[in-house]
């Protein structure tokens, strides 16, 4: 198994923390957490995973440029990103045009980058000025770069969109604003699995409803665990390059349960919005064609069924 090293993933984090793998028999061989969704769907590529806590557009990407037979089986939640911008220079969206600004994103493909695209053509602006300016980093690297005075602007996922705000950044726009009812990250897993132990499968998405189900109720409690595990492996998953940021920026839960608090954690998922997903990542040309969001659903454990 792997996770996202995010608040996105928090119904892993929390069923790991209570123990409801090991209670529902689910035997973890590994664990493992990424910075990035693009890090977790190359794990997925290379055959390391065989489940995993993932954002909908890498699972996307690696499931139609990598061939990797992986199918989404519940929802984890929805939104979960923003526009994080310096008060003092940006006032409005357009201010993103000006030459002088310097605006952070992850890489092309990610679902920042996605979002970034998205926001340009809903906002109308000149895509040619804004992605001219664009420096792509990873998300704590960012933070960091938005923190020591290199950017002026970044789109982040959280909780690092809520962490640059706690650095007295003001969010601009939130994913709710830029893409109503956008699905944020799913449970994936490898076709064999669901081939060969079923059982396994509908065990996992119980776990993910359980964990979900409880974090809703306890709100207070869930960003105290999740800081807490975010924490603890923050110094494994960090890059060297970025690894100043796990020193300098504690993840603490009162950040943890604002940026939560802009999720909402859902295992619902519905395929016309991952259709629409699929259809505009196409659009970008960062899959080679769009293909229908049934071929990578598998939503039967969900169901009951």
């Amino acid at each position: 198994m792997a996770v996202e090293f995010m608040d996105h993933a928090a119904c892993a984090y929390i069923s790991q923390d209570k123990g409801w793998f090991e209670e529902e028999g689910l035997k973890l061989t590994t664990y493992e957490s990424y910075v990035t969704g693009m890090a977790l769907a190359s794990a997925l590529a290379r055959g390391d995973i065989d489940v995993a806590y993932i954002c909908l557009v890498p699972a996307i990407n690696v499931y139609a440029n990598g061939g990797v037979p992986i199918r989404i089986v519940a929802g984890t939640h929805k939104y979960g990103y923003g526009l994080v911008v310096d008060p003092d220079k940006i006032k409005t969206i357009n201010d993103l045009e000006e030459p002088d600004i310097r605006l952070g994103c992850v890489r092309e493909g990610g679902t920042v980058d996605v979002l970034l695209h998205r926001t340009i053509d809903n906002y109308n602006l000149d895509e040619d000025k804004i992605l001219a300016n664009a420096q792509r980093m990873n998300p704590p690297t960012l933070v960091l770069a938005l923190k020591t005075g290199q950017l002026d602007a970044a789109f982040l996922p959280e909780q690092w969109a809520t962490m640059a705000e706690e650095l007295g950044f003001e969010m601009l726009l939130m994913s709710q604003d830029i893409w109503p009812e956008m699905q944020g990250s799913v449970l994936v897993v490898k076709q064999d699995l669901i081939d060969n132990q079923p059982e396994v499968v509908s065990k996992l998405v119980t776990v993910s409803q359980r964990a979900t189900d409880w974090l809703n109720e306890h709100p207070e409690e869930a960003a105290e665990v999740v800081a807490d595990q975010l924490q603890t492996t923050g110094g494994n998953v960090f890059p060297a390059e970025a690894a100043g940021v796990a020193s300098e920026l504690e993840i603490t839960p009162e950040v943890l349960l604002r940026s939560m608090g802009r999720l909402e954690y859902t295992t619902d998922i519905d395929p016309e919005i991952v259709q629409e997903t699929i259809d505009y990542i196409a659009g970008l040309g960062y899959i080679k064609s769009s293909f229908n969001a049934e071929d990578i659903l598998d939503l039967r454990f969900l169901e009951g069924e």
